[in-house]
């Protein structure tokens, strides 16, 4: 009889071990695996431990395996507009409800794939949210457009991090882009013929509103 106590008292302790293991998080706080699992449900919760497991598996690689790691894992979520996904005109979702709702439209991308970065420790100075003109090929049509650029180092040919394309290019490279301005959290650069030009502070109302809910 002992030994049947001793032996359930075993397989009780390794499932609870089991258990811990499976539902740590190394990049994304608990707190916040919770929220979304209340808020979304077992399956949004399931895609936010892939997030954070495709970050474990990322921080020591090279800059451009990271890059690539993070553009693959984003661009798997479906696109959807603002006015369908939102019933709003624009919404600058959070990391949390673009993988939430499984669904967002480009600003959610590439703001995912910024704080991604920035959680595997790369230079807030070396990424940019850019708001771009996008033309479509073989027609007329012209898209307001987001993306993430990775530059090097300052002057360098930023890399792009696109939904649309979604191979890692250089910039020079994405002649159906043309730049309008780029920003990340503490500035706002306005874009000339050569590069850009630092015009202020990140003052943009959705920006501030996003980060007041991360």
């Amino acid at each position: 009889m002992k030994k049947i106590i001793l032996f359930s008292i075993l397989i009780i302790s390794t499932l609870a071990v089991i258990s811990t293991t499976a539902n740590k998080t190394y990049f994304i706080d608990n707190s916040k695996v919770k929220k979304v699992n209340k808020k979304y449900g077992a399956k949004a919760k399931k895609r936010v431990e892939l997030w954070d497991n495709m970050l474990q598996k990322s921080k020591d690689e090279k800059i451009l395996k990271k890059l690539k790691n993070v553009n693959d894992f984003f661009n798997k979520i479906r696109y959807k507009t603002d006015p369908k996904h939102w019933k709003r005109k624009d919404y600058w979702a959070t990391p949390y409800e673009f993988l939430g709702t499984a669904a967002g439209d480009c600003e959610d991308y590439a703001i995912a794939k910024y704080y991604s970065l920035r959680k595997l420790g790369v230079p807030e100075s070396k990424l940019r949210i850019t708001y771009v003109i996008y033309k479509k090929r073989n027609t007329r049509f012209d898209q307001a457009h987001m993306v993430l650029t990775y530059y090097h180092k300052k002057g360098a040919t930023p890399i792009v991090l696109d939904n649309i394309n979604k191979k890692l290019k250089l910039a020079t490279k994405r002649k159906d882009l043309k730049p309008v301005y780029s920003f990340n959290a503490s500035g706002l650069w306005q874009a000339k013929n050569k590069g850009s030009v630092k015009i202020g502070k990140n003052n943009l109302k959705a920006w501030k509103s996003m980060m007041n809910r991360i």
